[in-house]
C-alpha cells in the first residue's frame, strides 16, 4: 500500500450563509496523480485554500503522514510540504528566476540575502524539470509555460511532497501540455503526489490515476482508482445526473450569400502576412493554432487594436477601417468576447444589469444623457434569462459570478447591442463541464439564428464540435483551411499535420450542410 502524505478527514468550511465544504475526505499518497474534479462552485477552490493555509476549516482533521496538523497561513504549508501552483501566476516579474525560486527561504550570508547563492539551487531545480533556463533571467521575460514550470521549481526547492496543480493547462499548448505531463512523471517518480485540477476530462483520463468529485461541497466520489470509472460515470458524478448529449441539431450554412468578414491579404504590425479569410452569415469559422501562432493578434487587427499595415478589411461588403473596439461595435456591428474576461470581459465591481448593458448605454440613453434604471434592469433580465445566467440578482456584482457565468454575462453585453459579427475568443477556459456544454450549444444557436462567428479556441474537441471550416495557423499565416467533418479522431490528425507541414495548399472550398 502506498504511503498516505496527506487525508481530509470531513472538513467542514462554513462562509455566511453558504456551507462551501461539507465533511469532505480526501486521501493523497506517494507517487500518485490524483485528479480533483467538480463544476465551479463545488468546493474545489475552497479545498485548496485548505490545504495551503488560506483558510482554517470549521470542522475535521488534516492528518499529514497520520498525525494531525493545523495549517494557520500558506507559510505554514509550504514547510509542511505542501505546494500550490495557481491558474493565475504567483511570481514577481521583475524578480529573477532564482529570485522567485528561493523567495520563501533564500540563502543568507551574515544575515543578508546572499543573491548569488541563489543560482545554484535554482539552476539545480530547474534541471530536475528539464528547463534549460538562465537563473538571472527576469521572470517577466518568460513564455506562460516557463513561468508555470518556474512555479513547480519553487515547489521542489521546498521540498513539497505534495504539490496542486490547478488547471495547469489551460493557457498552454497541446506541445507545452505535453511536457508539463513530463514533469508530472518525473514528480510522481521522485515519491511527489501531484493534485491536478482540471476541466479537461481528456486530460485527467491520460495522466491521473486516482480521483476525489466533489458537488456542492460534498465528495461524492473519494480517492477511487480513476480506472474503474468512464468519463460519463464522471461526468454524472459531477453533475448530479447523466448529462444529455449536446443538441447539435442540423445546420444549412448558404454558401452563396456575401461573406460578413473577409479578410484579402491583410498584413499586421504584429508580423501577419497576406492573411485571407471569409465568414458568412451563420457559419462558424474557427482559428486553430498553437500559442504565438498570431490567431489573437489577427483578431485584434480587426478591431482596431493591433494596426493593419496592408490588404483590406472588409465587413458585411464594404472595406473598413477600424480603429477601436467601440467604433467596430457601434459602426459594423462587431462584438468581440475576449479570453480574458475578468480583466476585458467584465467589469468585477458593477452590477450585473451594468456589465450587459454597457454597449446600448447610447441606445437607452434619455434626454442629458440619463440611462432609466429600469431599461438597464428589464433589458439585463431578459439575457439573464435567454443565456440561463445564475445570479442571486441584478444588483449582485460580477466579480461575485461563476468563471462560466461571467462568461455569459460578458456574451449577454454584445447580444444586448444586437452584434452582426461576433468574434469568440477562447470561450471556455476554465469552465466546467455543464457551462462548457451550454456555451457549445448557445454558440451553435446563435449561428443557427445567422450570427456570422470567428471562433478561436487552443480547445481542439470543442474547434472540432463547433466550426464549420478551421483555418489553421502558425507563425502568423494560415496555413491552410479544412472543412470540418466533426470527426475528432480524422479531423485532429488532419489540423495537427496541416500545422506542421509548410507545403500544404489552403483548401477553399466552403460550409456546406452541416
Amino acid at each position: 500500500m502506498s504511503e498516505v502524505l496527506l487525508e481530509c478527514d470531513g472538513i467542514v468550511k462554513v462562509f455566511p450563509g453558504v456551507r462551501a465544504l461539507d465533511s469532505v475526505g480526501l486521501r493523497l499518497t506517494a507517487g500518485s496523480v490524483h485528479a480533483l474534479l467538480g463544476e465551479n462552485g463545488a468546493g474545489k477552490s475552497t479545498l485548496i485554500k485548505v490545504l495551503t493555509g488560506v483558510h482554517t476549516p470549521d470542522g475535521g482533521r488534516l492528518l499529514r503522514n497520520g498525525e494531525e496538523i493545523h495549517l494557520r497561513s500558506p507559510l505554514e504549508a509550504t514547510r509542511a510540504g505542501i505546494g500550490v501552483v495557481h491558474q493565475e501566476r504567483n511570481l514577481i516579474p521583475g524578480f529573477s528566476v532564482a529570485e522567485n525560486i528561493t523567495l520563501q527561504n533564500p540563502p543568507s550570508r551574515s544575515g543578508m540575502v546572499d543573491r548569488e547563492a541563489m543560482t545554484a539551487p535554482a539552476r539545480h531545480c530547474l534541471a530536475e524539470l528539464g528547463l534549460d533556463l538562465d537563473p538571472r533571467l527576469p521572470v517577466q521575460e518568460l513564455s506562460v509555460a516557463q513561468q508555470q514550470l518556474v512555479e513547480i521549481a519553487k515547489a521542489l526547492y521546498t521540498e513539497s511532497r505534495v504539490l496542486l496543480l490547478d488547471e495547469p493547462t489551460a493557457s498552454l499548448s497541446p506541445q507545452e501540455a505535453e511536457r508539463l505531463f513530463d514533469v508530472v512523471g518525473r514528480l510522481t517518480a521522485r515519491g511527489t503526489c501531484v493534485v491536478f485540477v482540471s476541466h479537461k476530462l481528456e486530460e485527467v483520463f491520460a495522466i491521473c490515476d486516482t480521483v476525489t468529485v466533489l458537488r456542492d461541497g460534498r465528495s461524492v466520489l473519494e480517492s477511487a482508482p480513476l480506472a474503474e470509472h468512464t468519463q460519463d460515470d464522471v461526468v454524472t458524478l459531477m453533475v448530479g445526473r447523466a448529462h444529455a448529449v449536446t443538441d447539435m441539431s442540423p445546420r444549412t450554412v448558404d454558401t452563396s450569400a456575401a461573406p460578413a468578414l473577409s479578410l484579402v491579404d491583410v498584413s499586421t504590425a504584429a508580423g501577419h502576412r497576406n492573411v485571407s479569410l471569409d465568414v458568412g452569415p451563420g457559419e462558424i469559422v474557427g482559428l486553430y493554432g498553437l500559442v504565438g501562432a498570431g490567431r489573437s493578434e489577427l483578431v485584434k487587427a480587426v478591431l482596431g487594436l493591433e494596426r493593419v499595415t496592408g490588404g483590406e478589411i472588409r465587413v458585411h461588403g464594404s472595406a473598413a477601417r477600424i480603429s477601436s473596439p467601440r467604433q467596430a461595435l457601434h459602426q459594423y456591428g462587431i462584438g468581440y468576447l475576449t479570453e480574458n474576461r475578468k480583466e476585458e470581459g467584465v467589469f468585477l465591481e458593477q452590477p450585473i444589469d451594468r456589465n450587459i448593458t454597457v454597449t446600448v448605454w447610447r441606445k437607452l440613453a434619455r434626454a442629458l444623457g440619463y440611462v432609466s434604471s429600469r431599461q438597464e434592469r428589464d433589458t439585463a433580465q431578459d439575457l439573464v434569462h435567454r443565456l440561463g445566467i445564475r445570479i442571486s440578482g441584478l444588483q449582485q456584482n460580477a466579480g461575485e459570478l461563476s468563471g462560466g457565468n461571467q462568461q455569459k454575462v460578458s456574451l449577454a453585453k454584445w447580444l444586448a447591442a444586437d452584434t452582426r459579427l461576433l468574434i469568440v475568443d477562447e470561450p471556455t477556459v476554465g469552465v466546467d463541464v455543464r457551462t462548457k456544454h451550454a456555451f457549445h450549444e448557445l454558440i451553435w444557436e446563435l449561428a443557427r439564428d445567422g450570427l456570422p462567428i470567428l471562433l478561436i479556441s487552443s480547445d481542439l474537441a470543442e474547434m472540432i464540435t463547433l466550426a464549420d471550416r478551421i483555418a489553421v495557423m502558425a507563425g502568423h499565416r494560415i496555413r491552410g483551411e479544412v472543412d470540418n467533418d466533426h470527426d475528432y479522431e480524422r479531423m485532429s490528425g488532419r489540423i495537427i499535420r496541416t500545422i506542421h507541414d509548410r507545403t500544404v495548399p489552403a483548401v477553399a472550398a466552403k460550409g456546406g450542410t452541416v
